[in-house]
């Protein structure tokens, strides 16, 4: 349905120009709103709570999805890095990038850790949509933090989404091969913890669903992150 929307939207580009861009343009505006709407309980608790007590300047922040937002106990576990976080709910790339200018960018974060994606592979996104979405995420940090380092932490090939393994694949490559193109950009693949040695998944890391984590897989994560989260805020602190 999606597509055949769009490709209405631009046949009327091609037949009535200035009507065309109308409708495009309230289209995108509905997208907008809905996004807005669909996490704005999140994003204001986010706000008051730094109305509250506002994160230091200059910390490292982790944003994404419910993988990163079930992080329950992400301080204690990478401490003494001084870490936040501000995953939201079942969030997608586009509304990772739709609330950034409120709880990325007035942070001044040194580093960014990022996973997003799963769910916009839930919803049949096209792997190089996903991955152009990251991209303007990076683009949008670089213009206004360009000394800040992205670690973009690898979707996960999730039991639940096996039937989709190849775009979970797929997108993890793309944006690989422009993290180890790209200054200040690093991609890290936890997936590498998440299968044994005879290539099965962990069952045992998963909740019941078989898409999100019980606190053993968190512990995996920590070991595998923290060492590289610290040696890049060292760097960052010379």
């Amino acid at each position: 349905m999606i597509a055949v929307h769009r490709f209405i939207l631009y046949s009327l580009v091609l037949l009535f120009p200035g009507e065309g861009a109308r409708e495009i343009a309230h289209a995108q505006n509905s997208t907008s709103r809905q996004r807005s709407v669909r996490f704005q309980s999140e994003i204001d608790a986010f706000l008051k709570e730094d109305s509250l007590a506002l994160p230091p300047q200059g910390a490292i922040l982790f944003i994404g999805s419910s993988i990163f937002r079930r992080w329950t106990h992400l301080k204690e576990q990478m401490a003494p890095l001084p870490v936040f976080n501000r995953a939201f709910g079942g969030s997608r790339t586009a509304e990772v990038l739709y609330f950034m200018d409120k709880i990325v960018l007035p942070y001044k974060p040194k580093i960014i850790v990022y996973y997003c994606g799963s769910n916009d592979i839930n919803a049949s996104e096209k792997s190089r949509d996903i991955f152009q979405r990251f991209k303007q995420f990076c683009d949008r940090v670089g213009d206004s933090l360009p000394s800040t380092q992205i670690f973009y932490v690898s979707i996960n090939r999730a039991p639940q989404k096996k039937a989709k393994w190849n775009f979970v694949d797929s997108t993890n490559a793309l944006v690989k091969e422009y993290c180890e193109q790209t200054k200040n950009r690093d991609y890290i693949d936890v997936n590498l913890i998440l299968f044994d040695k005879k290539g099965e998944p962990r069952f045992e890391l998963y909740k019941e669903d078989q898409l999100h984590f019980r606190e053993p897989a968190y512990m995996e994560f920590t070991a595998l992150l923290k060492p590289v989260i610290e040696k890049a805020w060292t760097m960052q602190e010379k």
